[in-house]
């Protein structure tokens, strides 16, 4: 079982996303992780059982910290555009200044390890924004926000690899999801 947060997990944890930010997840070795936090590899197992445990770690932690901003941005908004605007565009700004976002959102989907991570980590964010699709009137909100989802994550990528914000398409994901089929 892992230790709860204090200085060491959480330097372990801010060098994961540093190594993960510079190699990806292939690169992200315990060696690795140990030598950017300047601390032994012993320390490493102390708090983390396996590699893929520190993985876990390393993907909630990133994800908590996204939703943090989300929830913030939000407040208490009711249901509707303009809270499903606000927590997309919080959610798109927390990708474009956290380390590890490429890894993390993206090789993440394909590391066997972290899948069902993923998708949790994509039915949390699926179960926030139903609300607001059922607010909009979609017969199947639920189904509207999955696919929302994953416009948002492809978004988050398109913005990391072009290292700036797409107006274009953030937009163009409101305008999707507010614009219901005749």
């Amino acid at each position: 079982m892992a230790r709860p947060a204090e200085p060491g997990r959480n330097a372990l944890l801010s060098a994961g996303f540093e190594v993960a930010a510079a190699r990806g997840l292939a690169g992200l070795s315990v060696n690795a992780v140990v030598d950017t936090a300047g601390m032994a590899k012993g320390s490493f197992y102390n708090h983390f059982p396996t590699r893929r445990d520190y993985l876990v770690a390393l993907h909630r932690d990133y994800h908590e910290r996204l939703n943090a901003d989300v929830a913030e941005a939000i407040g208490d908004m009711a249901p509707g555009a303009a809270r499903l605007r606000t927590g997309v565009e919080a959610f798109l700004d927390g990708c474009r200044r956290t380390r590890g976002t490429k890894a993390l959102l993206a090789q993440s989907r394909t590391d066997a390890d972290l899948l069902p991570e993923v998708s949790a980590r994509n039915d949390d964010a699926a179960a926030l924004m139903t609300p607001d699709m059922a607010e909009l009137g979609w017969p199947d909100p639920g189904a509207v926000a999955v696919l929302t989802v994953a416009m948002i994550a492809e978004t988050a990528l398109i913005e990391l690899y072009d290292d700036s914000e797409r107006r274009d398409l953030r937009d163009t994901i409101m305008a999707m999801v507010t614009r219901l089929p005749s």
